[in-house]
Parts: structure tokens; C-alpha cells; sequence
């Protein structure tokens, strides 16, 4: 599917997204025109389908970070659509998940500090529709955190 030079492009742009295409053209070997063409049949295709600025929310004051695991009441045929479409509307859950298994969905909350999450938990987290159970894991250090995809 992806050639030498299609790999090459796309690891120097995972490097440096904001690059212009003609940097991105040297540093990947390829003539201009090339890099062009390629690029907009990699984004016609759907490999490549975009650029976006990534936010640190910790340098803006935000110091809780709460991964909740979701057990639904599977009871209601309409428990995942409308547990989803209400998480959705929670500006402090900045990620959802679900999953088969025992564990339905993942929601990543943060907060300013542990007051404000306990406020967001109270008032919209629990008031969330078909849970059945929740566990709440806080984190304490990020490892690794990659979007890069090892070409």
C-alpha cells in the first residue's frame, strides 16, 4: 500500500507536522511535485487525514487527570446510544472509549485540582444515564504517550 517514499514523507511529517511541504519535500528526498501529489492521494485515501495543534491542558492549570471505567445496564437496548450522546456533553470528559468485555466504555476526565473533579463527578458524571458500576483511576504519571504510527 504505502512505498518507500510515501514511509519516508509520512515519518517526517509525524516528526513535524508544521513544516511547509517544500521542507518536507527536502528532508524526505522527494521533488515537490511529488511530495504534493503524494500527500493529497495519501489524504484522498484517508491515511492521512489531517493536522491539528496539540493542547497541553496540564500548562493550563489542569492537574487531574481521571480515567473512568463504565459498566452499562445493557437492560435498555438504547443504554450505549444515550450513555454516549450525554458523556458527549461533559466539556471536562476530553475522551471516550468503548469497549467488548466486562468493561463497556472508558471516559478520560480532567479537572483543575481534586475539588473541581469532585464537582464534575457529582454533578454530571454520576448523573450520567444506564451505568451500572464505575471505577475511577487516577493518574499519576504519563509514560508514554505516542500518536506517531511506527512507519
Amino acid at each position: 500500500m504505502l512505498d518507500d517514499i510515501d514511509r519516508r514523507l509520512l515519518r517526517h511529517l509525524q516528526a513535524d507536522p508544521a513544516q511547509s511541504v517544500g521542507d518536507l519535500a527536502e528532508a524526505a528526498r522527494v521533488p515537490l511535485a511529488s511530495a504534493y501529489k503524494r500527500l493529497e492521494k495519501l489524504q484522498s485515501s484517508g491515511v492521512l487525514r489531517g493536522q491539528r495543534a496539540v493542547i497541553d491542558w496540564r500548562a493550563l492549570g489542569f492537574e487531574v487527570e481521571v480515567s473512568l471505567r463504565i459498566t452499562l445496564d445493557k437492560t435498555n437496548p438504547r443504554a450505549f446510544d444515550e450513555f454516549l450522546a450525554a458523556a458527549r456533553k461533559v466539556p471536562e470528559v476530553i475522551e471516550i472509549q468503548t469497549f467488548l468485555g466486562r468493561v463497556d466504555a472508558r471516559l478520560k476526565v480532567i479537572a483543575r485540582d481534586l475539588a473541581a473533579y469532585q464537582q464534575v463527578y457529582r454533578n454530571s458524571i454520576l448523573n450520567l444515564p444506564h451505568m451500572a458500576d464505575i471505577e475511577a483511576l487516577m493518574q499519576v504519571a504519563e509514560i508514554k504517550n505516542s500518536t506517531s504510527f511506527p512507519i
